[in-house]
């Protein structure tokens, strides 16, 4: 079949459930070997077992930190993140924390980032800021770009998927216009179609984090027949 593998270097193909086991492990990282996405990403525990298959590939090693809530101590988020790069992860998607940022916590919040992202670029690694769209409104999720974009933080991101919403066309296009052209911006959650994929990307996204991924790259071969 002929998969459009330009799709596929921008999905993050993603295995979050806890339930996951292992062979559930080793078929996302064949699959994204035979498509060639972006990256496998995956909790932390598992990133030792990704790093192993995709080695000397070019598919990436994503790794989630202070998953899903972001409410964890950022000493916490920064110990998870070294054990993440020391396994092989190559890409941290870590979670901000949220309450804060709701509760007016600026420098918390700043600080957070700050931390995890200096550990990550001390690896040579790059730091995804998962902002909770769905939890914030317009203001609030302005605010979170803006400070991860000062923390230094290389992509700003929609959602975990794991709590009342995922991405919208509104926010990824809210969130491309507030960081600019100076980060990237991943829509993650509900992303399940190739129209999906499409209406991310023209909205600002770079990056598509998805489950879905293999239907989806069989709509690209559709697509083209």
């Amino acid at each position: 079949m002929n998969f459009d593998r330009s799709v596929a270097r921008l999905i993050d193909h993603t295995i979050l459930k806890p339930e996951a086991v292992r062979d559930e492990i080793l078929r996302v990282c064949r699959e994204a070997l035979e498509f060639e996405f972006a990256s496998v990403c995956v909790n932390p525990f598992w990133a030792k077992v990704v790093a192993a298959e995709l080695r000397g590939s070019p598919v990436k090693v994503c790794t989630v930190t202070g998953f899903p809530f972001g409410a964890t101590l950022t000493s916490a988020k920064v110990a998870e993140t070294m054990g993440a790069l020391r396994d092989g992860s190559q890409e941290i998607d870590m979670v901000m924390n949220i309450g804060a940022l709701r509760g007016g916590e600026r420098e918390l919040v700043r600080s957070d980032i700050q931390s995890v992202s200096a550990a990550v670029h001390a690896n040579g690694a790059i730091v995804k800021v998962i902002i909770e769209t769905a939890l914030l409104d317009d203001a609030q999720k302005v605010l979170a770009c803006r400070i991860a974009q000062d923390a230094g933080a290389d992509f700003v991101k929609t959602s975990t998927g794991f709590s009342k919403g995922g991405a919208t066309v509104e926010d990824v296009a809210l969130m491309r216009r507030t960081v600019g052209k100076s980060m990237g911006v991943k829509a993650s959650g509900g992303i399940r179609t190739l129209a999906d994929l499409k209406a991310m990307v023209a909205a600002g996204a770079d990056r598509i984090g998805a489950s879905a991924s293999v239907g989806i790259m069989h709509e690209t071969a559709e697509e083209t027949t």
